[in-house]
């Protein structure tokens, strides 16, 4: 059985669709079910067709499925925990995929396998760079899948949450492993959400970065105009930068902007 994704110029056809019960489990491919009596598995990807077969598949192999649709809420889901594997698609409305990984793996050993129509080698390390523990694309067949996760699993105490960083930007040193803030010499104390708030438009520094996409990275919460706690904490954090908050700049309507000032780094 091949699964395939959306209909493309190169992957086209209907999604096969497999009814799973006695009558016809003898369609099923030869791979045993998995010697796990219940891996709890969270599939993060738009296309609900494929959703839908993974979800009639991989529960015959003893895999209690869930999926979401869009990368915000699949980040939530993930950082919840209770999952003993993500597969995760790398175009996600929302909130990219590879971002969704990195911000994942800062945060938890969860094992990963990125699933995507993607098969570029530059992809490919992109994904495994920032901590994907397998990569598998699309189409794929059921039992290349099923091996990749049990090698996945079976390998899973090795899986790595990221190192800590030390970075400059613009004048500010940030520290990802003690979560401190430097303005020269200066220590700014700022709090845990102050930090994740700079530490992600540090990153992003020269992009405008969306206020849903901070609400759902770094508040972990869903996304609503009335909700104004990320605005107090940005307010917050440019009292605290004092002369250096013009740095995060506000794009009216659309989110915040962290200007990379070249003369402070010169």
């Amino acid at each position: 059985m091949i699964v395939k994704g959306r209909n493309t110029a190169e992957n086209c056809g209907r999604i096969p669709v497999v009814e799973l019960n006695s009558s016809t489990a003898a369609t099923q491919p030869h791979t045993a079910p998995l010697d796990e009596p219940s891996v709890s598995v969270l599939l993060i990807d738009d296309d609900e067709s494929l959703c839908g077969v993974m979800g009639q598949v991989l529960p015959y192999y003893g895999m209690r499925l869930s999926a979401v649709h869009n990368g915000y809420h699949g980040l939530r889901q993930a950082l919840e925990g209770g999952y003993d594997l993500v597969l995760l698609d790398v175009r996600l409305p929302g909130l990219d995929g590879f971002e969704l990984l990195r911000q994942v793996r800062r945060r938890s050993h969860v094992p990963i396998i990125m699933l995507t129509a993607r098969g570029e080698e530059t992809d490919r390390v992109t994904g495994l760079d920032a901590g994907a523990d397998d990569y598998l694309a699309k189409p794929f067949g059921i039992e290349e899948l099923l091996a990749r996760i049990r090698a996945v699993l079976r390998r899973s105490g090795r899986a790595q949450m990221a190192r800590p960083e030390r970075f400059e930007a613009s004048g500010l040193h940030l520290d990802t492993g003690t979560r401190a803030v430097h303005a020269g010499d200066e220590h700014l104390p700022v709090t845990s959400t102050e930090y994740e708030i700079l530490e992600y438009l540090v990153r992003h520094a020269g992009r405008i970065v969306p206020r849903d996409e901070l609400m759902a990275v770094v508040c972990q919460r869903e996304p609503s105009s009335l909700d104004r706690s990320l605005d107090v904490h940005i307010s917050r954090l440019r009292r605290k930068l004092a002369d250096r908050a013009s740095l995060i700049r506000t794009v009216r309507g659309v989110g915040y902007l962290f200007c990379v000032d070249t003369a402070a780094t010169a």
